[in-house]
C-alpha cells in the first residue's frame, strides 16, 4: 500500500492539499502525475479520483482502527507519526483554545460536541445539518436554535469548516 501511495504523491504537503481540496469526505489519490505547469494553471483537483481502498479495512489491516484516514495514509506512505482521532482532537483543544473562546458558551459546547463526535466516529460527523439532529448536539435545541447560537447558517458552516481546517493543521 505504501508504494502505491508514494507513487502518486511526492510529499506530505501535496497529499494534504489533495486530501483537503478535493472531496474531504472521500479518500483520494492522484490518477496521473501532472506537469507542474498544469498544476499551477488548474490546481490539483482535476487530477484526483476516488481511492480504490476502504479506510476502515485499511485501518483494521494496519491494526490502527482509531487512526484518522489522513494520518494513516501519511504514516503508511511517509512513515509520519500516527495519531488517533482522539489525539488529534485533544491537540486542537489544547493548542487552539483561542478558536473556541471566540464563541459563546453554548456555541462552544456545540463545537466541542462535534469534536468529540469526530474523535469517536471520524470526520463524517461534520456533515451539517444532519449531525445536529442527534445527541449530544440535539441537547442544544432544534437545528434552528443551534444555528442561532452562531448568528446564522453561514457562520455555523464557517465555524465548522474552520474547526475541520484547524483539526488537520494540529
Amino acid at each position: 500500500m505504501s508504494e502505491r501511495v508514494c507513487r502518486h504523491l511526492a510529499g506530505i504537503d501535496e497529499f494534504l492539499k489533495a486530501f483537503t481540496e478535493a472531496m474531504p469526505d472521500r479518500p483520494v489519490i492522484l490518477s496521473a502525475l501532472p506537469a507542474p505547469e498544469d498544476i499551477r494553471e488548474q490546481g490539483i483537483g482535476p487530477y484526483l479520483n476516488p481511492a480504490p481502498c476502504n479506510f476502515d479495512e485499511l485501518a483494521e489491516a494496519a491494526g490502527q482502527p482509531e487512526a484518522d484516514p489522513f494520518d494513516l495514509l501519511c504514516h503508511l506512505a511517509f512513515n509520519a507519526p500516527l495519531r488517533t482521532r482522539r489525539e488529534r482532537a485533544q491537540r486542537l483543544k489544547q493548542d487552539r483554545q483561542d478558536f473556541f473562546e471566540r464563541y459563546g458558551p453554548e456555541a462552544r459546547a456545540v463545537l466541542e460536541g462535534l469534536l468529540e463526535k469526530y474523535a469517536e466516529h471520524g470526520d463524517a460527523q461534520f456533515v451539517l445539518p444532519d449531525v445536529l439532529k442527534g445527541p449530544p448536539l440535539s441537547a442544544h435545541g432544534q437545528i434552528g436554535d443551534i444555528i442561532a447560537l452562531f448568528g446564522g447558517p453561514e457562520r455555523l458552516r464557517s465555524a465548522v469548516s474552520e474547526l475541520q481546517n484547524l483539526l488537520y493543521a494540529a
